[in-house]
């Protein structure tokens, strides 16, 4: 059912290779429900804010919600989308002319949620602009791949000042006493996050942002994954650090997640 569509077009076979070599783009990644997302609002916000560092002009939102609008009409009800700014005249873009950038939507199956715990290994990586959703992915991929090869789920960075910063395609967050903790490093502030934080407020329940380093990570805290697909992902250990798998607080922060109502597109 993957159908993708270029400014409101359905892509035809020179639009898809186009799209495919196009690395020099940014987008963001949703799961749909009956032409609704959570979180609409952070989604435009992150497009637009990321458009004017790499392209050097705005993003309309009512174009976004247009192409949005028509991919999922077309589309089953339950899909996850994918939005990526791209330019077809990518060399003038490199050339540091600026131009209105396409617009791709891609529609494609849904996605379940995850909600067995998973085991992490930490390596030192940053990627470059990592406040972007942008398309160079590769370190990310390939690191995750050697923590799976290694027997783990997935993959924990660190920067190089042994910071805790993210996951391949998570933020990390970690529950311990009464709040929450984020990883102060720099990272990709992931919608979910945003939904998360928002959610928690709502509940009364206080969220910080530190400095994590390994050394400081105890059986006694709690860690979650968090994504487009997953709002909460237990974490039963980091490296050779056993964590608390308590599916209370779990569907706590399921549940402060489910606080953020579902916003048409259209």
């Amino acid at each position: 059912m993957d159908r993708v569509e270029i400014n409101g077009v359905e892509a035809d076979s020179d639009e898809l290779k186009l799209l495919a070599r196009a690395n020099y783009a940014h987008f963001t990644s949703m799961q749909a429900r009956n032409q609704a997302v959570r979180g609409l609002d952070l989604h435009l916000k992150r497009l637009d804010d990321s458009t004017r560092e790499l392209f050097g002009t705005g993003l309309d939102p009512d174009r976004v919600r247009a192409c949005l609008r028509h991919a999922l009409r077309a589309s089953p009800d339950a899909v996850t989308a994918r939005v990526t700014v791209f330019s077809r005249h990518q060399d003038a873009v490199l050339r540091g002319e600026h131009g209105e950038p396409d617009l791709a939507v891609t529609t494609t199956a849904p996605l379940d949620a995850r909600t067995s715990p998973v085991r992490l290994r930490t390596t030192t990586y940053e990627r470059d602009l990592p406040h972007v959703k942008h398309a160079g992915t590769f370190g990310l991929s390939h690191h995750r791949r050697r923590a799976v090869l290694d027997g783990y789920d997935d993959v924990l960075f660190t920067d190089r000042d042994g910071r805790i910063s993210e996951a391949s395609i998570s933020n990390i967050v970690f529950f311990t006493g009464d709040h929450v903790i984020w990883p102060e490093a720099a990272v990709l502030p992931g919608i979910t996050m945003q939904l998360l934080r928002r959610g928690l407020a709502v509940e009364g329940i206080r969220s910080e942002r530190r400095d994590l380093r390994l050394r400081d990570l105890t059986p006694s805290f709690t860690a979650f994954l968090t994504n487009s697909i997953s709002p909460a992902v237990p974490v039963a250990g980091i490296d050779a650090t056993a964590l608390t798998v308590d599916p209370g607080i779990t569907a706590l922060l399921v549940q402060c997640y489910e606080t953020n109502p579902w916003q048409p597109v259209g």
